[in-house]
């Protein structure tokens, strides 16, 4: 077997990216320092399609590692590349990512780089709320993302991915902030803050939730209906109903996930209906989402032992030899 730089250099220039798969996943110290050899003998374009394939390639097939791959490519000298490197590490939850992602939303001079470490934060804010991460590493990262949001000076993809990243935490100061972007004047930042709405699963938002099921916009439409599943808002249905049939494609299909996780009688004879269609975009997503809606009506169901009123045998282990 040849050297892994020269089949990282082959593979690349024969566009054979898909077979780096089981050549840098979870690479040695050693290969890690082939790797890099190869990846300087790479021409630009070479790069991030290598990279971009590892991405596909790290979502379908879990057996995958590249996180040293991606880890070591967040400080490559393309913002294209550290991009993918950030979306490529979103199974990462070791908070050792922290410090680098924060380095990078703060300094990295490339807005889309600062706003993909938004995203990439945000999941580490969910696990703090899950108690999976210690809230005092969790801390400097929702000041940051908080001064992100505040700074009106930075580029709005970044305050509005920042906004979305600090929605798991229910409090009133984001609530504030999250009121503050519904009100912005830009589309972008309003269906952020719609986006928010839904991660906070705070009811309180029903109203302006609702609201925008019927805005003239498509894309506060979707953002809507996404946040009416998540928020589980039994009084969107009657429009969801009417979405299902929007010009707008995407539309259509937040509508029918909502419906999914809103769930009900209505909900499922409304996406049997759907599931019976011609359109098979529509077919397929209808399907999806009364998998979803039975999952949970069964998991509802599910009756629960009550040990409360069993008589207990009281066994003598001593019987049990033999």
């Amino acid at each position: 077997m040849s050297d892994l730089v020269d089949q990282v250099v082959r593979l690349a220039e024969e566009r054979r990216y898909w077979h780096l798969g089981p050549l840098l996943t979870d690479l040695s110290a050693t290969d890690m320092e082939k790797f890099q050899k190869a990846w300087a003998r790479l021409t630009p374009v070479q790069r991030q399609d290598l990279v971009q394939t590892l991405v596909e390639l790290a979502e379908e097939h879990p057996e995958y590692d590249f996180r040293s791959v991606f880890r070591w490519l967040l400080g490559d000298e393309d913002a294209e590349v550290r991009t993918l490197s950030i979306e490529g590490l979103w199974e990462d939850q070791s908070p050792a990512l922290i410090g680098p992602l924060l380095h990078i939303l703060q300094h990295d001079p490339d807005y889309r780089v600062r706003a993909a470490a938004a995203i990439a934060l945000g999941r580490f804010v969910l696990l703090s709320e899950l108690g999976e991460v210690n809230m005092s590493e969790v801390v400097p990262v929702l000041e940051a993302l908080i001064h992100k949001v505040q700074d009106t000076s930075e580029d709005i993809d970044v305050r509005r991915r920042a906004l979305e990243a600090i929605a798991y935490v229910d409090e009133p100061h984001i609530r504030d902030l999250i009121e503050a972007a519904y009100y912005h004047h830009d589309t972008r930042m309003q269906a952020s803050a719609l986006f928010a709405m839904g991660r906070s699963a705070n009811t309180q938002w029903a109203p302006l939730v609702l609201a925008e099921l019927e805005s003239p916009e498509p894309e506060l439409r979707y953002e809507a209906a996404l946040a009416a599943g998540e928020l589980e808002l039994l009084d969107a249905i009657p429009i969801l109903r009417l979405l299902v049939e929007d010009e707008d494609m995407d539309v259509r299909l937040a509508a029918i996930e909502a419906l999914g996780r809103i769930g009900g009688p209505e909900a499922e004879r409304i996406l049997l209906h759907l599931a019976d269609t011609g359109d098979e975009s529509v077919s397929l997503a209808a399907e999806e989402a009364l998998d979803e809606l039975r999952f949970f009506r069964d998991l509802d169901d599910f009756p629960m032992f009550d040990f409360g009123d069993m008589d207990f045998i009281d066994i003598d282990l001593d019987d049990l030899e033999s």
